[in-house]
Parts: structure tokens; C-alpha cells; sequence
């Protein structure tokens, strides 16, 4: 699908799209009085009420401009935030699909109509054309509108930035279909394969393979993929966009666990198949990643991620063994399916050991707590330092990828104090969220950190016009909405 942005309204016997509250309804200069007045009498015969995102079509006879007439709107303004407006474009595109005319024009009342928003309503459009159909022998017709037009006075400026957003879809696409592959098809020595083709967007990518983690002591992560048949990876990508000086980089942490079963602390059978979606921590970082370098962002980014599948074997790590990690300190593995901080454990410590950033996050689908805590409506975020753990919740506001802060203290912290090692990798009495993030806590020294909690978000949200799959692709757009707002 095809988005533009033009300065005048010249389409004709097309479906226009008007974006809009009842008191700006009269305020289209582009309409003429007699349409206007059409359209006012079908929203007072229908009694349309202007809640948010309600809509309204109305079918124009042929020998008019416009075949149909779509009324969507926002709300109150005052409520109004940039992802409503995407929402919005995905509504757009869902209601018009429905017609056989294939092209749309938006007007957005002004109200409404800044750059921002006008171009929300372009990235919500396209985040509505996603499918993830390639496994289907038998793939249905999906009916789509080939071109959407937004009207703007700055159509011109609007274009370049429009071309910034869909960077950042094109992202979450791919954060989606790596969270969306079976994991027979996406094992590590397949997902590193992958990560090594984004370098033809300029992106440097390097991977090291078990021997070279051997070397580096990186035996907490090794010691989850012991289980399997394939080779645990650590994949590092490298965006350097920061030309005009020399500063430390940002730092993106993921888990990748391919596959959870549990390991010899077998998980229960039901549901287990949505495991595939152990990795999604790993895949918002990929996504970010291409994001960053399809738009030329202005900062230099470390991308890393500890790709690995956890499984039950002889050659398994099994309750009551202990690890070392990178970090020189030992951790007493009570529980194998707590796998997803041993992995971050020598990852987190290798990204603030190797690259000195400037701050770094980690992302993962740690932990159920937090599903119980906050369901699938947010993410939780813990945090050393309250100006990240702010621009964060900032960045959420903005993206539509809503987080929540948790605390982390010093009682928590004894919940995971061992016996026989310097640790434990599952705490006792509740709170596991909180001391999973603990655990993390003890791999990360001085630099500004926050851990992303997203076994609620990265998949299982509820569906929009925005988000049709399974796997949301959640974190892109929140990470780069916080690089571009506060580091850029």
C-alpha cells in the first residue's frame, strides 16, 4: 500500500476519509456547502455520537465527488495522543477495505492536522496491511486499498518524515515474523543467519559462536543451550550514525530463547507451542536495529542479543548445578526454566564490559509475574536510574507501548542470595518479577540501565487496527521513539 501527502484535495469518485470532531465538522474549506451539508445531515440522522475512534460511513451517489464518505473520530482533543492517530490510520485502511474503490483521501480537521499526527495516521495505515500467512497452503485473498493520500499544506516536508515512520513499521514487520516462526524453522544458527543479512542496510554485524563464548567464560548463557542440538549464538549489530562526534553508544539488550521448553524443569504441556515466542526481547532489538539504519538515525546503537534454545537432554544444565558467568560470579541453577536471566546475565555483562555506553536496556519475555501484575496492557520497567527510567515512560506516552515502573530494593535482592554460590537464579516468596530484574541487576555496574519485562506485550495483545498478530512486534517502536526524542 502506497501512503502520499499532497497540499490539495483533487481525487475524484474515491472514498474520502475525514478525521474529525463534531465541532470542527463544518470547518473542511476543501468541502463544498452541499457536501457539507450531506454530511451533516447523515451524522444528525444517525445521531453520531464523537466518541473516540468511533466512525460513521456514508454512501454518496455516483455523479459526486467521493464515493464514500468515512467520519472517524479522535475524541476529545485534550486525550488525543500521537498513537490514537495511528490507530486511526488503521481504521482508515480496515473500514475502506471493505469497498471496491482501491484509493482513500484523508482530510484531518485542523484541530488535529499537526505533522505529527497526519503522519501517525499514514504509520497506522501501514502497520494494518501486516500478514504472516507463508505457512498457509491455501492463502485467502486479503483485500487491501492500494493508495491512501493525506491532505497537508506541508505535504512536501511531511514526505520525508512519513519516510523516517516507515522505517520504524518496516522494524516491527520484522520483529513480528521472527516472533511468528516456528522454532524448527528459526533455531539460533538460523535467527544469526538472519541477523548477519541486515548488513546490506549498513548495519556491522558479528557473531560469536560457542568457542569464542568458552574464551570469554560466557558460561551462564552456554549452560541454558546445553540441551540442544543447535549451537548457542551471541550476535552483536553495530549502527554508527553519529558522524559528527565521538560519544559513547547506546545499548540494546535481547533474549533470544528460540524455544523454552523448560529444560529438565519441564514446563506444563498446554500452551507450551507459544514458546516460539521465548524470543521476542531479541527480535524488538533486531527490529530496532534495521529501524535505525533504514532512517539514518543520528546516533551511534550497539545491538545485542543471546540467541539459544532450551531443551531436555543428557547433555542438559539441570537443578542444583553451578555456573560461572563472564562476570566471575557463580549462580546456583534451582530452576532451569528461570533460563532467560541466565542468557542476559552474559550478554548484559559482555555489552557494558566491551562497549562503556552510555546507558543500555535489556528487553525479554522474562517472566509470568509480570502477566499477573499487568496483564497484557503494559510492560514492566525496573530501573538504577530514575531520568532513564522517566524518558522511558515518556517514550511509551508517545509510541502506544505503554510501560510501568517497579521498584527494586535491597530486600528483594537477598530473596536471590544462595547457600553454595554467589546466587540463585529464582527467588523464593513471591515478587518474581521484581527479582528477576535483581538477578539482572547484579550483571550491571555503574551504567544507567533499565530492564523491559515483555512477556505480557510481545505477544497475546489485544487486537487493533494496528495490531493484527499474534506477535506485536512491541519495544520497536517504543526504543526508537525514545532514541529519536532524547539522544538524536
Amino acid at each position: 500500500m502506497k501512503v502520499n501527502f499532497v497540499s490539495k484535495l483533487t481525487k475524484k469518485n474515491e472514498i474520502l476519509a475525514l478525521v474529525t470532531d463534531k465541532k470542527s465538522l463544518s470547518d473542511f474549506k476543501e468541502l463544498d456547502k452541499n457536501l457539507l451539508s450531506k454530511i451533516n445531515h447523515a451524522v444528525n440522522y444517525e445521531n453520531f455520537e464523537f466518541s473516540k475512534f468511533a466512525s460513521l460511513e456514508i454512501i454518496n451517489d455516483k455523479n459526486n465527488l467521493f464515493s464514500k464518505i468515512i467520519i472517524i473520530s479522535p475524541g476529545q482533543k485534550s486525550l488525543v495522543s500521537g498513537n490514537d492517530l495511528a490507530i486511526i490510520g488503521g481504521k482508515i485502511n480496515q473500514i475502506s477495505s471493505k469497498s471496491k474503490n482501491k484509493k482513500v483521501s484523508v482530510l484531518v480537521a485542523s484541530e488535529f492536522s499537526n505533522d505529527e499526527n497526519l503522519v501517525e495516521i499514514g504509520f497506522g495505515a501501514i502497520l494494518n496491511t501486516y500478514k504472516f500467512d507463508k505457512y498457509k497452503s491455501k492463502k485467502k485473498a486479503i483485500k487491501q486499498i492500494n493508495e491512501i493520500t493525506i491532505i497537508s499544506k506541508n505535504a512536501v516536508k511531511l514526505k520525508n518524515k512519513f519516510k523516517q515512520k516507515k522505517s520504524v513499521a518496516e522494524g516491527i514487520f520484522l520483529a513480528r515474523d521472527l516472533v511468528n516462526e516456528p522454532s524448527n524453522i528459526l533455531n539460533p544458527e538460523e535467527y544469526a543467519k538472519r541477523i548477519k543479512g541486515l548488513s546490506k542496510y549498513g548495519l556491522k554485524v558479528e557473531v560469536l559462536n560457542e568457542t569464542k563464548m568458552k574464551k570469554l567464560g560466557m558460561w551462564s548463557l552456554l549452560g541454558v543451550g546445553r540441551g540442544s542440538q543447535y549451537e548457542s549464538q551471541l550476535v552483536i549489530m553495530k549502527w554508527d550514525g553519529n558522524k559528527t562526534k565521538k560519544s559513547k553508544p547506546l545499548c540494546f539488550v535481547g533474549k533470544g530463547v528460540c524455544f523454552d521448553s523448560g529444560g529438565i524443569s519441564l514446563k506444563p504441556g498446554n500452551k507450551m507451542e507459544e514458546m516460539i515466542g521465548d524470543m521476542g526481547g531479541s527480535a524488538a532489538v533486531v527490529g530496532l536495529m534495521k529501524a535505525l539504519a533504514l532512517r539514518k538515525a543520528k546516533v551511534s546503537v550497539v545491538g545485542v542479543v543471546g540467541l539459544v534454545e532450551n531443551m531436555p537432554d543428557g547433555t542438559a544444565q539441570k537443578p542444583g548445578d553451578i555456573v560461572k558467568s563472564m562476570s566471575g560470579q557463580t549462580i546456583e541453577i534451582q530452576n532451569t526454566d528461570a533460563e532467560g536471566r541466565l542468557v542476559l546475565a552474559d550478554a548484559l555483562w559482555y555489552a557494558q564490559d566491551k562497549y562503556k555506553p552510555e546507558i543500555m536496556i535489556d528487553l525479554a519475555t522474562l517472566t509470568g509475574a509480570i502477566v499477573m501484575s499487568l496483564g497484557n496492557k503494559m510492560a514492566g520497567i525496573f530501573s538504577n536510574n530514575d531520568d532513564l527510567s522517566d524518558k522511558l515512560l515518556d517514550a511509551g506516552r508517545d509510541s502506544g507501548d505503554n510501560v510501568w515502573r517497579l521498584p527494586l530494593s535491597e530486600s528483594y535482592d537477598k530473596m536471590i542470595n544462595s547457600k553454595f554460590a554467589d546466587m540463585k537464579n529464582i527467588g523464593l516468596g513471591g515478587a518474581g518479577s521484581i527479582t528477576a530484574a535483581q538477578f539482572l541487576k547484579r550483571f550491571v555496574n555503574k551504567v544507567p540501565w533499565v530492564h523491559i519485562d515483555i512477556a505480557g506485550t510481545a505477544t497475546g495483545m489485544e487486537k487493533s487496527s494496528i495490531n493484527t498478530s499474534w506477535a506485536t512486534g512491541f519495544g520497536v517502536n517504543l526504543l526508537n521513539t525514545l532514541i529519536s526524542k532524547f539522544y538524536e
